[in-house]
Parts: C-alpha cells; structure tokens; sequence
C-alpha cells in the first residue's frame, strides 16, 4: 500500500479508535456541563423551598399564638360611661345569688379582680372593706368580682376577715360582658385572663365612671370619692 493510501485511510475510517476519541471527550464534557448546570438550580431550589417551609411553620406558630390570645368582641369593647348595666345573676360566698336587678335604685361598685389571695388583690379587697361603713354611707354597695370558685371565695374572705360580697363568675359571662377579661402579658407570655377593673354604676343602673389597668394602692379612696360625687 503507498504512503498516499495509508494517510487517506488513517482519515477516514468513522470506527477506528482516532474517530471515537473526539465524541467521547465532547460527551463528557457535555455530560459534566450538564450535570453542573443542574446541580445549581436544585441547590437553589432546595434551599428556597427550606425557606419556605421554614417560614409557613414560623407564620402558623404565630397565628396559633395571636388566635390562642384572641380577646372576645366584649373584651374588646368594654363599657362606656353612661352606657345601661348588663344584667347579671351569679353565686357569692355564703351560698347566696346576686343579681343587678337586687339593686336596683342604688349606686353599685363592682370592683374585678383577677385571682383571690394573690397580693394585689388582697390588699384591693381589704382597702374596699375597710371603707365598707363609708360606701354605705355614701348609698353605694360594693361587689367584688373574680372567676375563682366559691371555696376559693369563701376562704379569701375567712383568712382576710373581708366584709364584701365576693361574686364567683367562673363562665365569665359578666366579666367578658363588663370588658374586664381579655389579652395580658406575664413574663414574655400572653394569656386570656381578667383585668383588673372598677366601675361604679349610678342608681339609675348606667354606667358613671370606669377604672381601668387598676392601681391598687388608693384606689378604693378614689372609688369612694367619685361615688359620694355621683
């Protein structure tokens, strides 16, 4: 075979081993390519949907918070001045049933308070019954209100020797209705509970005047006050 032969053949055959070479690099170039461009999009992809996920778990771990410390639309509202009593009918110490229509013609404190024996209100339910003599002289009865049951009311009043009538509302139908139960924040942490709150009624059964976020150190001088004004 002459050298012209031997060059043309070394050229042309599509199976000899010099014409497979130029394929098999292209594809694995190609194949890597391939293989890197679709690494990066799931990369991103994966990282995108951890965002996402991580962020629905955050949002319903909130709205989960806010919907579990929802106040009530009566929370929400409360009582304004000159607005008419809602009605009420409750258990108090001793047994006995309260209701507003009792006093009818009469001034009416009702102070709500959140827990019996606690501190504050201690001293809040003691202040009122120091000043019980003065309120009924000035034609004004006073009531304390707390969602606490009646032994737990009736042995507030024995260990603090307390002179008001104290209204067990564990539905807390008055206290939603009178806008003393709703949102609180204790150490970081919300919960629906009652706020402390006052109000004194007028003998014509409206709303005269309203004490909110109570301070309990003279407040029961204030509420007296205000009702020998009325």
């Amino acid at each position: 075979m002459s050298k012209k032969s031997r060059k043309k053949s070394s050229k042309t055959p599509s199976g000899s081993p010099t014409a497979k070479k130029k394929p098999l690099k292209t594809r694995a170039a190609t194949q890597t390519k391939s293989a890197k461009t679709q690494r990066t999009p799931v990369s991103k992809s994966t990282g995108t949907i951890a965002k996402t996920a991580s962020h629905g778990a955050a949002s319903k771990q909130l709205i989960s918070s806010k919907s579990a410390a929802a106040p009530g639309p009566a929370a929400k509202a409360g009582l304004a001045e000159g607005q008419k009593a809602p009605a009420f009918r409750l258990p108090r110490d001793g047994g006995r049933v309260v209701a507003l229509s009792d006093y009818a013609g009469q001034k009416l404190v009702l102070f709500f308070y959140p827990r019996a024996d606690t501190p504050g209100c201690t001293r809040e339910a003691i202040d009122f019954t120091r000043l019980a003599d003065a309120f009924t002289a000035a034609g004004t009865a006073v009531l304390g209100i707390s969602a606490d049951p009646l032994k737990a009311q009736e042995k507030f009043r024995d260990k603090h020797s307390l002179g008001v009538p104290l209204i067990s509302d564990e539905t807390h139908e008055m206290l939603e209705a009178y806008g003393a139960w709703g949102e609180k924040s204790m150490y970081g942490k919300r919960f629906l509970g009652i706020l402390r709150t006052t109000i004194l009624l007028g003998a014509d059964g409206r709303v005269a005047k309203v004490w909110r976020n109570v301070r309990v150190d003279g407040h029961a001088d204030e509420v007296l006050e205000a009702a020998r004004r009325l």
